[in-house]
């Protein structure tokens, strides 16, 4: 069965709007993300757009700063020191990649981790595996609420997350330790990963190659997430799994496009209400 990543967005959306709407009738300040573009990447510039749509849908503020290709790193810090101090500013988001000359890590270090919304900021991580309180990597707490709309309870299961990125690999696999799952970290240098990946109640798919995980991959009944997003050789999008050879075999199963992908920016949107409700907080002395 499909999981509508599209639909499941939707209804987050449609409740942090009606929670924006009530900060507009009280007559309180709105949240507000800033959202930094270096260069002309074209999917960067899709994902910056569809950001701003997401902010006008659910009535957050939003402002996008666009810098040319060839910003030095300098200025780039200059602009992000600019918005650490910006008090009208709740969520200030670097849009990755960033172009070769500039140091990406020197950059996310720099943002103030309460407008951290990526979640990337060291203090974050950190958080993250302490299982404190913190701002969480949008993708991998999109996964979290996509199993807890099906009901899925994780405790004891096996999960077999396969890629090892900073951004999904790890912060997933962390988040579903939490939830009292045994967590298996799968990657290039593993062996025998088709029997290994078989073991798993729950797959989570995320090494960025076109249709890589086939039904020899997977456990009957498995819940697959596919967080890949690619193109196949007819230019099709895609994602790491071959979803027409998996679909029969998983009980559930996120399709590329409208599964995981949606919800990236669902939990942007709630990263930066969080954010917004923490600072008005440490403002009130709460």
């Amino acid at each position: 069965m499909n999981i509508d990543g599209k639909l499941i967005s939707q209804k987050r959306k449609d409740a942090l709007k009606i929670k924006i709407d009530e900060l507009k009738a009280q007559g309180s300040r709105l949240p507000k993300l800033t959202v930094v573009l270096v260069g002309e990447n074209p999917a960067s510039q899709t994902y910056v757009r569809n950001k701003d749509r997401a902010c006008a849908y659910v009535g957050m503020l939003s402002d996008i700063i666009r810098l040319e290709e060839q910003t030095s790193e300098e200025k780039l810090i200059q602009v992000i020191e600019s918005l650490n101090q910006d008090e009208s500013v709740d969520g200030i988001l670097v849009q990755l990649p960033l172009p070769a000359h500039i140091d990406e890590d020197k950059i996310l270090n720099l943002i103030d981790p309460t407008k951290d919304v990526d979640g990337f900021h060291p203090l974050n991580v950190a958080k993250l595996v302490l299982g404190e309180k913190g701002l969480v990597p949008c993708t991998p707490q999109g996964m979290m609420v996509l199993l807890d709309e099906i009901n899925y309870d994780l405790t004891g299961k096996e999960v077999v997350v396969v890629g090892r990125s900073n951004i999904v690999g790890k912060p997933v696999a962390l988040l579903c330790l939490h939830k009292h799952a045994t967590v298996t970290i799968a990657h290039s240098r593993t062996k025998n990963l088709p029997e290994l990946c078989k073991r798993g109640d729950v797959l989570i798919a995320a090494i960025g190659r076109p249709r890589f995980f086939n039904k020899d991959y997977i456990k009957p009944g498995a819940v697959v997430l596919d967080v890949g997003i690619n193109r196949d050789e007819n230019n099709k999008l895609c994602g790491d799994v071959d979803y027409e050879d998996v679909k029969d075999i998983a009980s559930y199963i996120t399709p590329v496009p409208g599964g995981v992908g949606p919800m990236t920016i669902a939990m942007l949107m709630e990263n930066t209400y969080q954010a917004y409700l923490q600072r008005e907080a440490q403002k009130n002395g709460i």
